[in-house]
């Protein structure tokens, strides 16, 4: 960064460093993110989908057979 007059270059320097560790610490969240949490959403959302599936094959059942009844 350039100097400008009435700047102070540590304090420059520490908002550089700031700025870094911010930026690592928010590339590791989503590394986080997508190897972590977005599996175990997939996982439990296509469970509670078989789920979901399980119990209207059950009402259509239930229907068929109160509708041939």
């Amino acid at each position: 960064m350039p100097d400008y007059p009435g700047t102070n270059p540590k304090l420059d320097d520490q908002l550089r460093e700031a700025a870094q560790k911010i930026e690592a610490e928010v590339q590791r969240a989503v590394r986080y993110l997508n190897d972590e949490v977005v599996p175990q959403v997939r996982v439990h959302s296509s469970r509670g989908l078989r789920q979901a599936a399980e119990q209207l094959r059950k009402l259509a059942d239930n229907l068929d057979q109160h509708g041939r009844g």
